[in-house]
């Protein structure tokens, strides 16, 4: 069973959040708060903390940043209406096991839980198109080949053979992509790029 606190300072919102995942057999809702400091000094006793980006006094990432200095952390899947690429990459940065937009269905939000509760990284659909519409743009050529084939989970000795290049060359190249894609693992380039197509 995955156990999920939910942080959102609509209560119409939370409620819904909560009556969509609470209806699958395998997530349990463990509580709802209103704001981070809430949810902080209630505690963490779930798998998967659901966190709206937008909250008072204390913003999603601030939340995020602190419950990231805890001993053991909760998996935190950010959640918020508008996703911007510069908040999408912010929050991957800081920690965050996924982005979720509010245009979400309760089945995308259901596989994001399970999804961040494994240690995927989990994106929704119009978050992914976001962040990849934004970055790839400044893609050159070959990190674009690099791109597909780490997308396709080969490691830097693989994508320098079947490139022709050398292994230190293809880690600077899998370096400049992360850089511009805004992400910090393998696994979220693998996704962007899985999304894009």
């Amino acid at each position: 069973m995955i156990r999920v606190q939910i942080v959102d300072d609509h209560a119409l919102v939370r409620e819904g959040l909560a009556l969509i995942l609470a209806a699958r057999p395998d997530i349990e809702v463990a509580g709802q708060y209103a704001s981070g400091p809430e949810l902080l000094a209630a505690g963490t006793e779930a798998d998967v903390v659901l966190l709206d980006l937008y909250l008072p006094g204390i913003d999603g990432l601030a939340v995020l940043r602190r419950l990231r200095e805890r001993p053991a952390p909760p998996r935190v899947l950010m959640l918020t209406t508008v996703g911007r690429p510069r908040e999408i990459r912010e929050a991957l940065a800081s920690g965050a096991d996924g982005f979720m937009l509010k245009d979400s269905s309760g089945d995308e939000l259901a596989a994001a839980v399970r999804a961040a509760a494994d240690g995927v990284t989990a994106l929704s659909p119009s978050a992914a198109a976001a962040l990849t519409a934004k970055g790839e743009e400044g893609l050159t050529r070959r990190e674009q080949d690099v791109l597909a084939l780490l997308a396709e989970g080969l490691s830097n000795r693989d994508i320098a053979a079947r490139l022709r290049l050398a292994e230190r060359t293809v880690k600077v190249h899998v370096g400049n992509v992360l850089a511009k894609l805004g992400v910090t693992t393998r696994t979220q380039a693998a996704l962007a790029a899985a999304r894009r197509r």
